[in-house]
């Protein structure tokens, strides 16, 4: 199967400024994706999806090809759905087309090589599978039959109209993303979504699955690599 990797990395962002190139233990945050990326043996192309002059360079000194995209897809409200149809297209348009697309966000640098082989192996493994989503199981204090809510009168009322478990192990095992790790999208159902239809999991380590968004997720995910290094 040929898996094309796409990182987007727009050059505005809000929690951070200049996120995408913020440094995280000396290196700028994208680092870590593209080498994991480049390491992997199931990516047949990298491409990093930018608007941003510095953000390219950065990439492409750090081994990754780069395609720029035009302002138009680089908006708070741009999809990632229509950046990933603009890198297909712009491929197509040379003659190279994927089997499929995997995005990785560069807000994940505690993603490694190994979840990125692991989840284009159970894609390819599925004939039936339209997208793929990295997942972490969620917290039983979270899970949606523990889950409460206010009411007008300032009482608590179960969210779901459904009986509350009284024990932990009555509570069936629910899902959620995490935090876009690792996307797989049929090239044939791109025009539609990035992730839907027959969408099936892989499941990754709460403690890897660290989304970047605030200064104090850096400084997490920085203590997170220096444990990882020091064992």
């Amino acid at each position: 199967m040929k898996i094309l990797a796409v990182i987007p990395a727009r050059g505005g962002s809000k929690g951070i400024p200049r996120k995408n190139i913020a440094l995280l233990r000396g290196r700028p945050l994208i680092a870590y994706t593209i080498d994991a990326a480049l390491a992997a043996t199931s990516l047949e192309r990298i491409i990093v999806s930018t608007d941003d002059v510095e953000i390219a360079a950065v990439s492409r000194g750090l081994g990754a090809e780069v395609l720029m995209r035009p302002a138009e897809l680089a908006r708070d409200e741009t999809s990632t759905v229509s950046v990933l149809q603009h890198v297909v297209a712009e491929l197509v348009g040379t003659g190279y087309r994927p089997d499929a697309v995997m995005t990785l966000q560069p807000t994940s640098p505690l993603r490694t090589t190994t979840h990125i082989d692991e989840a284009a192996r159970a894609f390819a493994n599925d004939p039936l599978a339209d997208s793929l989503v990295s997942c972490i199981e969620v917290p039983h204090v979270f899970h949606p039959q523990s889950v409460m809510r206010l009411t007008a009168e300032g009482s608590l009322v179960p969210f779901l109209d459904l009986p509350q478990p009284g024990r932990r192990q009555d509570k069936g095992s629910v899902f959620a993303r995490n935090g876009a790790a690792i996307y797989i999208t049929s090239t044939e159902r791109l025009g539609e979504f990035v992730f839907g239809g027959r969408l099936i999991p892989y499941m990754m380590p709460e403690a890897m699955s660290i989304d970047i968004d605030t200064p104090a997720d850096l400084a997490i995910a920085e203590r997170l690599l220096d444990e990882e290094s020091s064992t």
